[in-house]
């Protein structure tokens, strides 16, 4: 009986499930959406109980689609949403809070405190990190100020701290496993990069007790088994973890330094291997873990623009432009340009390399003339001008220029918007044929893992490319947008001030 590796992709909006054969071929892949919860300006919340149910629905989809029992599962590889934090009680696995998600902003005036206070260089010096409410960390210390009663269950040992691939774990194994992997610990502002560990100083500034933190391994060694369940066998090895954009620069076969790729999903995610280097970046950036494989550690930058495919659905939901996103393409392409209309998508702020929680999204340049097609191009090429924000400052830090972007995510469909990319990069835009290079990139770990694959060059030779977009923009013309688009985030930036 043929056997199977099961990647879980735990992402913002929803969770997919894919199924994968010895040959890395994907014979299944089935998804199930969640409700958004919005309890306040800036604060975005996920139902724990939701997620898992979400992990619930898809999984039999999955199954019936691929035609194959439970019990021919040999390994699960999982993926998620990185910085979402959650809390629960290790006694009855009972959530104590919703999940804060890594878009929310509460936490906005305790990363200015510790600012002011002085902690930021020796916070990015351990962590990598920027003192931001982006991250896990400010997230954790939040949920044990406010939920009663969680400092005093803390301290008794009853309080458990982590990220949703910690969650599933714990869900996954009857609650007998409370562990992380390398790449979703180094997102928490906690994490020591060099030495691979909780900081307890970084934890005793930001008061939240390690004892409370995950256990950290190796993205690719085997964190758990499944136990007490009924949509899974007893016994199946868990045997991968990395947070999504780890685990898609995986998948997209970025193992050499220099490579790099960028994931358009809610929000879009900049990633270039820096090979044993954890380069300190002088632009706004992150260093960050790549991956942790048998023993070897290796780093990369990083560069995150807090919403993509978020605008889209901005523009669907929001402002009613269109009925699904797939339509924005066509809309977009029935003017052959702006008209001058700059959009800068910083409705959560903007990230790397402004990281401005405070600055606001903007339409700029409108005229009478202005219509939908106008305001549907301009959102593309504000989420494309933001990836280019990020490609100048990675080349910078890291000394060298990438030849050409690796693309993955819902939005890396969109035709227009990677001819935009490509135009606006002056480089060449590499479409693989998998484009949920996040489940893949799980799904390849938990197999190297397992010994399905044997090493990395036998994973490298599955990775195959659907197309390629080549740059067809003069440089007068790049020039122009690019310094309207330096205005228009001068503008955004000052919108509150």
């Amino acid at each position: 009986m043929s056997t199977y590796i099961l990647a879980i992709d735990q992402g913002t909006t929803g969770t997919t499930v894919m199924i994968l054969s010895h040959e890395a071929k994907v014979i299944a892949r089935a998804s199930a959406e969640f409700e958004q919860r919005y309890p306040q300006p800036s604060w975005v919340e996920h139902d724990p109980e939701a997620i898992w149910g979400s992990l619930r629905t898809a999984l039999p989809k999955a199954l019936n689609q691929a035609g194959i029992k439970a019990s021919q599962i040999e390994g699960i590889g999982i993926t998620n949403q990185r910085e979402t934090a959650l809390m629960w009680d290790r006694r009855d696995g009972r959530s104590l809070h919703h999940a804060i998600v890594w878009q929310d902003r509460r936490t906005a005036s305790h990363c200015q405190t510790l600012n002011e206070e002085g902690h930021e260089p020796l916070f990015r010096q351990r962590t990598g990190l920027l003192l931001d409410p982006y991250f896990s960390g400010t997230k954790y210390r939040w949920l044990l100020d406010h939920v009663d009663g969680a400092r005093s269950l803390a301290a008794d040992g009853h309080v458990a701290l982590g990220t949703v691939d910690s969650y599933l774990l714990h869900r996954l194994t009857g609650g007998a496993a409370h562990m992380t992997d390398v790449t979703n610990a180094c997102r928490s502002l906690l994490f020591d990069i060099h030495t691979l560990s909780w900081d307890q100083e970084l934890c005793e500034i930001m008061q939240v007790p390690s004892r409370a933190l995950p256990e950290v391994s190796d993205s690719a060694s085997v964190f758990g088994h499944t136990q007490g369940l009924d949509i899974l066998p007893d016994g199946i090895p868990i045997a991968a973890m990395a947070g999504d954009q780890h685990a898609a620069l995986f998948g997209q076969t970025c193992f050499n330094e220099g490579d790099a790729k960028c994931t358009y999903g809610t929000g879009a995610f900049l990633l270039m291997n820096t090979g044993e280097r954890a380069i300190a970046s002088e632009h706004g950036l992150l260093s960050t873990i790549a991956w942790r494989y048998r023993g070897q550690t290796c780093y990369a930058l990083e560069g995150s623009a807090f919403i993509a495919g978020a605008a889209v659905q901005w523009l669907r939901d929001g402002l009613g432009i269109i009925a699904h996103s797939s339509e924005v393409e066509d809309l977009a392409q029935s003017v052959s340009s702006t008209g001058d209309v700059v959009f800068v998508p910083a409705l959560a702020g903007l990230g790397a390399p402004h990281w401005d929680p405070q600055a606001r999204g903007m339409l700029w340049g409108l005229t009478r003339d202005s219509h939908k097609g106008h305001i549907a191009r301009a959102v593309l090429e504000g989420i494309a001008m933001q990836i280019v924000d990020l490609s100048y400052a990675i080349e910078a830090d890291a000394g060298k220029q990438m030849n050409y972007m690796r693309v993955d995510g819902g939005a890396s469909q969109n035709n227009l918007l990677m001819q935009v990319q490509s135009n606006l990069l002056n480089r060449a835009v590499v479409r693989p044929t998998e484009i949920e290079t996040t489940a893949l990139g799980a799904g390849y770990l938990a197999g190297l893992s397992l010994g399905v694959f044997p090493d990395l060059e036998t994973v490298r030779k599955l990775h195959q490319i659907e197309r390629r977009f080549e740059p067809k923009m003069s440089s007068a013309a790049r020039d122009y947008f690019v310094e309207r688009w330096r205005h228009a985030i001068v503008r955004a930036r000052r919108a509150v001030s």
